[in-house]
């Protein structure tokens, strides 16, 4: 007894190991905690450090700005005096002002020249393809005629980016000669601030963006150029996931990527300048210090992953002891289960058998009604044909062949009355086919009509004038209607004003009722169950209505039977009706 409790004791100790599964949370919590806080800090510390070299980098932007537009703000006044170009406009001679205006390009370093004469057409300038075009209505034309002092304009091109200009009316002897034109160069800034920083912008005064290194920018507020993106694809996102998820919380996205937003003023006509730094060099810093911290408890879960395993391969040895029996335990499952489908088919085929019985059964209280059926146009045609052979010898023809006519019909009527049992004793299948239940109705009315006719039974039948239409194997639906009205027929047989009503509706289903005004039913739990029956034995066999029940429910309906307040039993089927192209839908079981 000792062994078997020290071995349950080791078995429970193996199989529940608290302190294990505790020391994995421990080790889980404590790299969370240790590698979220270490995140937190490092990134607001590097961030802050970033921050500060941005904004370092953007004054040292600035600076370059303001100078490149200060040296060529002065510009315009010194050509606006140049002797050679005012003595040009005054004798409109040009032959040899661009070449002068190339010349002054050179030494200033300025995107272009261009000099305007007093209908605001270009008569010099540093771009030969623009001699000859009017600008009188650009506004570096229009803005210097209004002034005498140098103005500063940007215009937008149709590239979609801005051209930077001075320009200074020449005036001599108080005449306006023209206008001298000299752009700015600010697009090599760009292309050297796109080599360092990550995104720069600058806006002027009405916050649209006239410079930047991305060219989708230009034109643009500042929220509408950051909503202008490639659509990332799915990979892309992960990874943007993955790289941002310790990210401290970002000014803005450029181009799917978080970065910190600098600003600085730019000390001009309202100008500002913004630049964009991604987190990518805070997180390699990071992340390494990170993957340490990552690597650390990685060794320390092996080691516990390592104690795991022993245990698992314990356990898999216990686990294939108990295999054997296991295996045993399905096979027997196995043969029981191939036992219980054999038993289910033998059940499905008796039930079939007992279902052919019962109409076999009624077959053969019908037959001697059908019997007198068949003796009455037995006789008919013998007197016929004596009749018709008497006149035959009087030479009368057409009145025999009127005795002959008589005898087809008889024999039409024999054959409608014999067709009717063949067709009732053929074995029902699944053949279903949409059904009339008024012809249903009618159909089992004629193959009762021999019993009916034996008792005075007074038959009402109420039957709506549309068709109405169910889903069902016609043979069988036959049975089930012949089964109530034999009951119906056997439960007013000691009454003297028996009736026996049928009644077909449609609504939300297909009914039909058949209702007697016999005694009822004794017990209505019991009703449906095989071999039930309140007839004396030998009279029946109490498996009809347990028959009709399985047969209703086959077809996907219901049928249910209750007593009458004032006497009398109601026998219920109910049917889903046939709407063409729709799925036949069973009823649900009560």
């Amino acid at each position: 007894m000792d062994d078997i409790g020290g071995g349950r004791v080791a078995r429970r100790r193996l199989t529940n190991p608290w302190w294990l599964r505790a020391t994995i949370a421990l080790i889980f919590l404590t790299a969370l905690a240790t590698i979220w806080t270490t995140n937190a800090w490092l990134t607001a510390r590097f961030s802050e450090n970033t921050r500060v070299r941005s904004e370092l980098r953007l004054a040292l932007y600035t600076g370059n700005l303001m100078s490149e537009l200060q040296r060529n703000s002065v510009v315009p006044l010194l050509l606006a005096r140049d002797p050679s170009l005012i003595e040009a406009l005054n004798e409109n001679d040009f032959s040899t002002t661009s070449a002068r205006l190339m010349t002054a390009q050179k030494e200033i370093g300025a995107a272009s020249i261009r000099l305007l004469d007093a209908s605001g057409r270009v008569v010099g300038s540093t771009d030969r393809y623009q001699i000859g075009t009017n600008s009188v209505a650009a506004p570096f034309y229009v803005e210097a005629l209004r002034s005498r002092d140098t103005v500063f304009t940007v215009s937008e091109l149709d590239s979609g980016a801005h051209e930077f200009a001075y320009s200074r009316a020449i005036v001599s002897d108080g005449k306006t000669l023209g206008v001298i034109v000299v752009g700015a160069d600010l697009t090599r800034l760009e292309r050297s601030w796109a080599g360092i920083s990550d995104a720069v912008a600058v806006t002027d005064s009405e916050g649209t963006i006239i410079l930047a290194t991305e060219p989708r920018w230009r034109g643009l507020t500042l929220p509408e150029a950051l909503a202008v993106r490639s659509a990332p694809s799915a990979i892309q996102r992960a990874f943007q996931v993955t790289a941002d998820w310790t990210s401290t919380m970002a000014d803005a996205y450029v181009q799917g990527r978080a970065v910190m937003q600098s600003e600085a003023r730019v000390p001009f006509r309202g100008w500002q300048m913004i630049s964009f730094t991604a987190y990518s060099s805070v997180r390699e810093r990071v992340n390494a210090i990170l993957a340490l911290q990552i690597m650390g408890f990685a060794i320390l879960l092996a080691g516990t992953f390592w104690l795991l395993s022993r245990r698992a391969r314990i356990q898999s040895q216990a686990y294939m002891r108990e295999s054997a029996d296991l295996r045993a335990l399905n096979a027997r499952l196995t043969r029981e289960i191939a036992e219980r489908e054999r038993v289910q088919k033998e059940l499905r085929v008796a039930e079939q058998t007992m279902q052919q019985s019962s109409k076999l059964a009624a077959l053969g209280e019908m037959s001697a009604g059908v019997s007198h059926e068949l003796n009455q146009p037995l006789a008919a045609m013998k007197t016929y044909l004596a009749g018709a052979r008497l006149l035959l010898q009087r030479a009368r023809p057409e009145e025999a062949l009127s005795s002959f006519q008589r005898i087809d019909d008889l024999i039409d009527r024999m054959g409608a009355i014999t067709r009717q049992l063949k067709s009732y004793a053929r074995k029902g299948g699944e053949a279903f086919e949409p059904v009339d239940l008024r012809a249903a109705v009618s159909s089992a009315l004629t193959m009762m009509e021999p019993q009916l006719r034996t008792r005075p039974i007074r038959v009402t039948r109420q039957v709506p004038r549309e068709r109405v239409m169910v889903m069902a194997d016609r043979i069988r639906l036959e049975q089930v209607l012949i089964n109530l009205l034999r009951n119906a027929v056997d439960a007013v047989k000691d009454r003297r004003d028996s009736s026996i009503e049928i009644t077909v509706e449609a609504g939300a289903h297909a009914y039909v009722s058949v209702r007697d005004n016999g005694p009822g039913v004794s017990d209505l739990e019991k009703l449906f169950e095989p071999f039930w029956t309140t007839k004396k034995p030998g009279e029946g066999t109490g498996l009809g209505l347990a028959i009709s029940s399985t047969i209703v429910a086959d077809l996907g309906g219901r049928l249910t039977a209750h007593n009458e307040t004032e006497g009398g039993a109601v026998f219920r089927v109910e049917l889903p009706l046939h709407r063409p192209g729709q799925p036949r839908q069973a009823l649900a079981a009560e």
